[in-house]
C-alpha cells in the first residue's frame, strides 16, 4: 500500500489512550536532535516500570543528531511504554511520500544544501550522508528520495504512525496547540499558544514555543502551569537557546526536572538580585549600539529604551549603529554561598549561569 503523505490542511490524527488510574506520566518536548540531553534527562528522571513516557513533538532537526535521536526513541519504545506526537519538525516521511512537485522539491533542495537553514544537517541529510550520498545543488533529488525510501523503512514508518494529538482519560498532549478544528499543521505549529488559548476541558501539555519567550524581564525556562487555562507549556529551549534546557514534566503530581548539560560549580560568595533588569529576546531584539569594546558593547533596546551591556558575539545583524542581538539579559541571580549553578559561559566580567531554570549573571568566584 502506498503511504499517505501528511497534508497541511488534513484533520489531525488523534490517538486516544486508556492508561488506567494513577499512572505516572513523564512528558518531554522539543528534543531537537540533542540526544545527549535526552539521555541525561532520562537518567535524572529514573522512570519506573509502570511509568509512561510521552514525547510532545519536535524530536528532530536543529540539533546535531536527529537520526540517532529517532533511532534511540524507537528502541526505547520497544523496551517500555513510550508514545509520541508529531511536531512541526518531525514529518519527514513527506520527503518520500509526497508526489513529485517542482516547488516542493526546490524547497527540499534548498533545505538540504543550506544545512537546515544554518542549524546543521537534519534527519534527511544525515540519512543521505550515512549512505555516502553527497549533498549539492546539482544532486539527483529523485535518487536521494529512493535511497531514503529503500534504506530507512522502519524510521519512516515510525514517523508516519505519529499522531498529532494524544488524549488520555485526564490529559491531552499536542505539540503546538489544541486547535483540531484548524487542521493538523496548526496543531503542530501555533506560536505563543498560551496567549490565545481558551480554557481546556482536560489538562493540556504543549511544547513548541520556548518558555523564555513568554517572559520580558527574566530568562526563565521552567514549565509554566496555567491553572486558569488548564495548560502546561514545557519547551525549555533545548538547542534553540544558548542556555536552553530539556524539561520533563510529571503528571499527575505537576512537578518537573530539567537538564542542560553545562558544567556545574559552587558559588563561593553570596550575591543579591539586581533590582532592575531586562531580557532582550527573539522577536523583540532590535537595538542601537551606543559604544563598543573588545568583549562587550553597550546597546539601547529600541522598543523600551533600556540600556545594557551585551557580549559582542551576540550581535546577529548590523546596519550602521542599528543591530539585532541574540537573546541576552543583564539579570544578576540571587545566590547564596554554596549554591550549585550551571555555568553557561565565562567572561572577564563574570559568569553567565543558571540556577533552577533561570539564567543570569554571577560576578563572584566559583569552586568545584
Amino acid at each position: 500500500m502506498k503511504p499517505t503523505p501528511l497534508l497541511m490542511t488534513a484533520p489531525p490524527v488523534i490517538r486516544r489512550l486508556r492508561l488506567g488510574p494513577g499512572r505516572r506520566i513523564a512528558a518531554i518536548s522539543d528534543v531537537h536532535g540533542q540526544l545527549d540531553y535526552l539521555k541525561g534527562l532520562l537518567a535524572k528522571c529514573a522512570l519506573g516500570d509502570g511509568d509512561v513516557l510521552i514525547f510532545v513533538g519536535d524530536l528532530l532537526e536543529k540539533g546535531p543528531d536527529s537520526l540517532g535521536t529517532l533511532r534511540y526513541v524507537m528502541e526505547l519504545s520497544r523496551r517500555r511504554e513510550v508514545y509520541a506526537v508529531c511536531g512541526n519538525c518531525d514529518f519527514w516521511q513527506n520527503f518520500c511520500d509526497l508526489p513529485d512537485d517542482p516547488e516542493q522539491d526546490a524547497f527540499y533542495l534548498r533545505y538540504l544544501v543550506g544545512r537546515n537553514r544554518g542549524w546543521g544537517d537534519g534527519l534527511i541529510a544525515q540519512m543521505l550522508r550515512e549512505q555516502g550520498i553527497a549533498i549539492s545543488p546539482a544532486m539527483d533529488l529523485a535518487a536521494a528520495k529512493a535511497a531514503v525510501r529503500d534504506h530507512y523503512g522502519p524510521e519512516l514508518d515510525f514517523l508516519r504512525a505519529l499522531p498529532h494529538i494524544i488524549e488520555t482519560e485526564d490529559y491531552v498532549f499536542v505539540h503546538g496547540g489544541y486547535v483540531p478544528e484548524k487542521g493538523a499543521f496548526a496543531c503542530m505549529k501555533l506560536d505563543r499558544y498560551r496567549d490565545v488559548a481558551k480554557p481546556h476541558e482536560k489538562w493540556t501539555v504543549v511544547g513548541h514555543w520556548p518558555l523564555v519567550l513568554y517572559h520580558e524581564d527574566i530568562t526563565d525556562a521552567r514549565p509554566i502551569i496555567d491553572r486558569d487555562l488548564k495548560l502546561v507549556s514545557i519547551d525549555g529551549g533545548c538547542v534553540l537557546k544558548d542556555d536552553g534546557q530539556l524539561n520533563a514534566f510529571f503528571l499527575p503530581d505537576m512537578t518537573w526536572i530539567g537538564y542542560d548539560g553545562f558544567p556545574t560549580a559552587r558559588v563561593k560568595t553570596a550575591q543579591a538580585e539586581s533590582p532592575r533588569h531586562w531580557y532582550i529576546r527573539h522577536g523583540d531584539n532590535a537595538v542601537k549600539i551606543l559604544s563598543e569594546g573588545e568583549e562587550f558593547c553597550r546597546v539601547r533596546h529600541l522598543r523600551t529604551g533600556y540600556e545594557m551591556d551585551v557580549p559582542v558575539d551576540h550581535i546577529l545583524t548590523r546596519d550602521g549603529d542599528r543591530a539585532t542581538v541574540n537573546d541576552v539579559t543583564d539579570y544578576r541571580l540571587p545566590l547564596e554561598a554554596g549554591d550549585r549553578i550551571s555555568v553557561v559561559r565565562k567572561t572577564s566580567r563574570g559568569y553567565m549561569c543558571k540556577k533552577d531554570g533561570i539564567s543570569g549573571w554571577y560576578d563572584g568566584q566559583l569552586e568545584d
